[in-house]
């Protein structure tokens, strides 16, 4: 019996698509905590991350190896986003009244998700309500740029926007937060 030499299968270098997918999976956290900033909603957050990933995943031939992964999966995010929104205003929504409140009745309160009581435990209250309370445009530039570390050119290619524009919402979502938070400190 002759032993085999050399390398088995198990000791192979993981080609280019484990790695993306790997890496890929490791912004997991960081994509829903965006997305949950975006939506406001946990399971809308929750479908925002599965498309993302679903996006990446078929175009991962697109991605450039060596560039910011972490980014390119925002971008991705945002865009989505973006379109689900458009489609959403440009569909009518129809309710029934009666029915909703007898579903919300009959529900206990709503859970958050591991995320959502991270943040509100780590946010001070005052501050959690002035983000909350700050338009989209600059909410989002500011959580990217404070929270996620993203730079100003990451930001800019992420949104769509010029990079002046992402510094111009940056420093006035920065200033809206200063000034609600100062307006709370004197009541």
């Amino acid at each position: 019996m002759s032993l085999m030499r050399g390398r088995s299968s198990y000791d192979a270098d993981p080609g280019p698509e484990a790695v993306f997918e790997r890496e890929a999976l490791a912004c997991l956290d960081g994509l829903y905590g965006a997305g949950l900033r975006l939506t406001r909603n946990p399971a809308d957050a929750e479908d925002l991350v599965q498309d993302t990933y679903l996006k990446a995943f078929r175009a991962r031939e697109q991605f450039e190896p060596g560039t910011n992964l972490k980014a390119w999966l925002f971008t991705i995010l945002h865009n989505t986003f973006l379109n689900r929104r458009r489609r959403g205003a440009k569909e009518p929504v129809a309710v029934e009244s009666d029915e909703i409140e007898r579903m919300a009745a009959d529900l206990p309160g709503t859970p958050q998700t591991p995320e959502q009581i991270l943040l509100r435990d780590t946010l001070d209250t005052d501050l959690q309500a002035a983000l909350d309370a700050l338009p989209d445009a600059f909410r989002q530039a500011v959580w990217l740029r404070d929270v996620e570390e993203f730079s100003y050119a990451e930001i800019a290619t992420m949104l769509g926007v010029p990079i002046g524009t992402v510094m111009s919402r940056i420093s006035r979502g920065r200033r809206l937060l200063y000034e609600r938070l100062t307006a709370a400190d004197v009541n």
